[in-house]
């Protein structure tokens, strides 16, 4: 008993706790006390379930001993009331029984807050452990607790401190705050107008933009019937000596249109490039091409003078040829008949520099400065009667800078011709060799193989010049103007073809042709759309409303006829 009483060693800043011992027995007090006075804590005896629960409403405690058998109110009842208060919820208990409890007593105290069970005659090391354990435990959740307290202080007074330096900074940018405002009032004052102005012009822009292409669809539809009206004559074998300028004059009235269409397009940035790899000589040849019946017609001749190694380009060919064949028709259109055009190219480096040279009627610097506007004209009366819609040059200057290059235009003055000069960058890639043009198939009256066809369209002129042109090739053909009549017309007629106007009132082509599609037999009739929209975009929505072919108006005989032709025939 003497080595019991020995001091243990504390540790440095040792703070003693409270420790509650209670029993009805003095003795076992005094053999608590005895046990645990090493551990250099604070001890409370009480006699009785009450007065501990006295004590614990004065003080606070790290661990309770609690004897079972008490007279009056037991060890179990003492720690039901000792849990049920909110400040003692938490604080262990370890009971201390003399007699052998059962597996039931042990569960009911474990559910009234025990931690443990000692059993008397009590062994000090066992009983001096377990209050070592509980009493550091204690000290070290006192220590978290004021640790947070001191914690919660620190950030109280850093957010008070913040707070303040907070509500000056707000301070001073509500006094800057002030002053900006006042100086926006004063600038918007100021510029209000400017903006207002510059909201009407872009207004106007997207409107002119909107027109252009309106006005370039809505000129396609007259157009079709008149193309096929024309493709009729050369069917029937006319022999009248007009066929030609006609033909002539109406692709000049077409390719006029698709440039509106285009300048339109690349002003809303709907003109998409497909750039390819090819070369310079394949995009001048195709554009000379373009542009023979112009040089033919005024008997210019052309000389060339183009780098014997082929130039490799990564370049969309079938607009840069536009380009070329563009600048080739405006040296033909302003020269005078016979007059010689130069089309020469040299490499410079990473570059290729292309000149067209004329010996026309020349530029003021004047008109330089403005020959790539939208609509400018040469401004005399005369050069009015050679010129178009002076919508070329524009749409040449945006495809050429869209492809990464540059135009400019040089000219000694009136009279003495002009010079235009586009430079675009190479691209060092592999070219297929190009492939000698297909000659085309002499023409036929109608292919051997008939077909049932039924052509659509609320514009009659249109409708009915398609269709005579169609008889004329050799096929039966049905004609109707109204969309609502098409289900029942095909179901009776049961056509191999159907050309199918999109822009139908009440009931447009992508409608109507999902519902012949959706017909029994639907799947195997060719739906040929016919319309003035002929962008990728509008191409793709044909497509997935059913149909095989997509035709611009308007439509050419040579493709009308193909379509015709490639079409699987009938099995009867």
């Amino acid at each position: 008993m003497a080595a019991s009483l020995t001091p243990l060693p504390l540790s440095p800043g040792h703070t003693p706790v409270n420790i509650l011992l209670v029993d009805d027995q003095p003795g076992r007090l005094l053999t608590y006390r005895a046990i645990l006075e090493p551990l250099g804590e604070r001890l409370v005896d009480a006699s009785s379930g009450p007065e501990a629960l006295q004590k614990l409403m004065q003080d606070e405690f790290a661990v309770i001993l609690l004897d079972v058998n008490m007279p009056g109110m037991d060890g179990f009842e003492t720690a039901s009331l000792i849990h049920q208060h909110p400040r003692f919820e938490r604080t262990p208990i370890i009971f201390v029984t003399a007699v052998n409890v059962s597996d039931l007593d042990r569960m009911r105290g474990y559910k009234l807050g025990a931690v443990d069970y000692v059993m008397v005659p009590v062994i000090p090391e066992i009983l001096r452990s377990k209050v070592v354990v509980l009493a550091e435990l204690f000290r070290k959740r006192r220590e978290l607790q004021l640790a947070n307290e001191r914690l919660a202080a620190a950030n109280e007074a850093l957010r008070t401190e913040k707070a303040r330096e907070l509500e000056m900074l707000n301070e001073s940018l509500r006094l800057a705050n002030v002053e900006l405002a006042q100086r926006n009032v004063d600038l918007q004052s100021q510029i209000g107008e400017r903006v207002r102005a510059e909201m009407q012009l872009r207004e106007l822009d997207r409107r002119k933009d909107e027109f252009l292409a309106t006005l370039a669809h809505e000129l396609r539809n007259p157009l079709a019937p008149l193309r096929n009206a024309v493709s009729i004559r050369k069917l029937t074998g006319s022999d009248d000596p007009f066929q030609d300028m006609m033909e002539r004059q109406l692709g000049l009235l077409v390719r006029l249109i698709d440039d509106l269409l285009d300048v339109a397009r690349i002003s809303r940035g709907k003109l998409v490039l497909k750039p390819e790899p090819t070369t310079l000589q394949q995009i001048l040849h195709a554009a000379i091409e373009t542009a023979s019946p112009v040089l033919e017609a005024g008997a210019h001749p052309l000389q060339l003078a183009l780098p014997e190694m082929p130039l490799p380009m990564l370049a969309d060919g079938e607009r840069l040829s536009q380009v070329f064949s563009n600048l080739l028709s405006n040296a033909a259109k302003y020269s005078d008949a016979g007059r010689a055009i130069e089309l020469v190219a040299h490499r410079d480096g990473q570059f290729v520099t292309v000149s067209v040279h004329d010996r026309g009627i020349g530029l003021t610097p004047q008109q330089i400065e403005e020959v790539f506007e939208l609509f400018a004209q040469v401004d005399t009366s005369i050069e009015r009667a050679r010129g178009g819609l002076g919508i070329g040059l524009t749409l040449v200057k945006q495809l050429v800078e869209m492809h990464g290059g540059s135009i400019r235009c040089e000219s000694p003055g009136l009279g003495h011709g002009s010079v235009f000069i586009v430079t675009l960058p190479l691209r060092e890639t592999v070219v297929e060799p190009a492939h000698a043009p297909a000659v085309a198939p002499p023409a036929r009256q109608a292919s051997g193989r008939a077909r049932r066809i039924l052509v659509l369209d609320d514009n009659r002129d249109a409708a009915d010049t398609l269709a005579m042109m169609l008889e004329i090739l050799g096929h039966e053909v049905t004609r109707l103007y109204d969309p609502h009549e098409a289900g029942a017309e095909v179901q009776r007629f049961d056509p191999d073809l159907v050309f199918l106007d999109i822009g139908m009132p009440s009931l447009s082509g992508y409608e109507l042709a999902r519902q012949l599609r959706a017909q029994p037999g639907g799947d195997r009739r060719v739906l040929v759309a016919v319309t003035g929209w002929g962008q990728p975009d509008d191409r793709r929505r044909t497509a997935e409303a059913g149909f095989d072919h997509h035709l611009v108006k308007p439509p050419d005989l040579d493709i009308v006829r193909s379509i015709c032709d490639e079409s699987v025939s009938r099995v009867v």
